[in-house]
């Protein structure tokens, strides 16, 4: 039994009103007051609204002037939970619960055990207004407020989940919820799971969520050109898990293996795979074409394998790949203080046969540069005075040369992928990823609203920045492909 016996009578109708009524009540109530004592020195307000909000909790807690009962049901036990409750509260929160009491004091509700466990919290929140739940809880206080339609909590609790994407679980749960918000068509939160999975997918290929991944959502991942991760020889070998652990129908099997792009793992590697992986050896004709392009595609330069294959393709672009043949990581100590610069070099391209030819970038890091429209102008006024600028007028810029020009670059530009690492829930996570190319040597709004100066600043870890810079060699026709 849910109800607990009181001593002290109360008059519940006096106090029947929700927690987020009573707020919105006291804030009009508030504005009234200042209205009134505007003006006079000896005002003030008298506020006892947390007594108030202590004798809702208590309305529930002893079940004082009670005219409502919900019995709720569970398949899990024999038993009902009972909550002595009150209508006008119960019905101030929820349309669904004023359908339901209308005409009735006394209503059976059939739950699942997961939402049955959280129903005390659920009809608590009704009274006061708030809630506290775990990771696993998210779900089924979701469905208990959409179920209910109570959609103060339902928006509460989607919020909780997107901003508690990156903590730890045991068994995860950032595949489980966007599994859910595509049950329940919540698009915001789907795509708000999907950039984190893309983001941050290595972590999640060696945890125990990998294998709950649903084959659409597997797919989704494999299309995206912006994953994070190491190299594509890992996502094939956590591609070769799933399929291992799932054994799906042969056309499921080999729309995944085709959505590898063969051509950006080594040929050594490939002879490996081909040698030694049972899902390879199982599926070879799905992908034999594939693999025979992608030991084309190393054997000859790629101008040359451009005159006879259309390289504008996904199969040729490369993902976001840590490696350090594609990339640096740069770890900026006080960005606030003055300008930075580093260099690194990366491979050529994908291809073995620039595997020897390196390319040198330069990096530039400025924390407060400024736009052409905030510089200090000279003014027609007295002594030409300049007019003032303020440190914080300026933003954080990053600026990413090549060191130098190679007729190797013929057929190649580069796409240049800067991550910004935040530390979340105790974990250091993908935040942003500025994508820009050849053409421009700046992402144009890079931390363009981040505030370094702070050590507060949630960009900061330790007070250092944490980039990751990435090259991305992509491939084009000088010559019209040949058919």
């Amino acid at each position: 039994m849910a109800r607990l016996t009181g001593t002290r009578p109360v008059a519940a109708r006096l106090w029947g009103c929700s927690a987020s009524a009573f707020f919105l009540l006291l804030l009009t109530v508030q504005a009234a007051q200042k209205a009134d004592l505007s003006g006079d020195a000896t005002a003030a307000t008298i506020n006892h609204s947390l007594t108030l909000l202590q004798r809702l909790q208590e309305l529930l807690q002893n079940g004082n002037g009670s005219d409502s009962v919900l019995r709720v049901r569970s398949a899990a036990s024999d038993e009902a939970k009972v909550f002595h409750t009150h209508q006008l509260l119960l019905s101030l929160q929820s349309e669904v619960f004023e359908s339901l009491l209308h005409n009735q004091s006394v209503i059976t509700l059939h739950e699942p055990p997961e939402t049955a466990a959280l129903f005390e919290k659920f009809i608590r929140y009704l009274y006061c207004g708030g809630v506290s739940i775990l990771l696993h809880q998210a779900i089924p206080m979701h469905q208990l407020a959409s179920k209910y339609r109570v959609w103060g909590l339902q928006r509460g609790v989607a919020d909780y989940m997107k901003t508690h994407l990156a903590s730890e679980s045991s068994q995860g749960h950032v595949v489980a919820w966007y599994h859910y918000a595509v049950r329940i068509g919540d698009t915001g939160l789907q795509e708000s799971c999907l950039q984190f999975l893309a983001w941050n997918l290595s972590a999640v290929l060696g945890s125990a969520e990998w294998s709950s991944v649903s084959v659409e959502l597997l797919l989704l991942l494999l299309e995206r050109s912006d994953l994070v991760l190491h190299s594509e020889l890992e996502l094939y070998t956590a591609v070769e898990g799933w399929l291992s652990r799932r054994q799906p129908e042969g056309a499921v099997a080999k729309r995944v293996l085709r959505a590898i792009r063969y051509p950006m793992i080594a040929p050594s590697q490939l002879f490996r795979l081909q040698a030694q992986s049972p899902v390879l050896a199982r599926h070879y004709g799905a992908v034999q074409d594939l693999l025979f392009q992608a030991f084309q595609f190393h054997a000859a330069s790629p101008l040359h394998f451009a005159k006879y294959f259309d390289v504008n393709c996904s199969m040729f672009l490369p993902r976001n790949y840590l490696a350090p043949s594609w990339g640096s990581q740069w770890v900026i100590n006080n960005p606030a203080r003055d300008d930075r610069s580093t260099s690194f070099q990366t491979q050529l391209g994908p291809s073995s046969h620039d595997a020897g030819k390196r390319v040198t970038w330069n990096v530039l890091f400025s924390p407060r540069w400024l736009p052409v429209s905030l510089r200090p102008v000279y003014s027609d006024t007295v002594s030409g005075a300049v007019q003032p600028v303020r440190i914080e007028d300026g933003r954080p810029r990053l600026v990413i040369t090549p060191a130098m020009s190679s007729p190797d670059f013929a057929g190649v530009s580069f796409q240049k992928t800067v991550l910004v690492g935040v530390r979340q829930q105790g974990r250091v996570v993908v935040k942003h990823a500025y994508s820009f190319h050849q053409s421009s040597d700046e992402a144009a709004d890079f931390l363009a609203h981040a505030d370094l100066q702070k050590r507060t600043s949630e960009y900061l870890i330790d007070n250092s920045l944490h980039l990751h810079i990435i090259i991305k060699p992509v491939y084009h026709s000088l010559i019209k492909v040949k058919k």
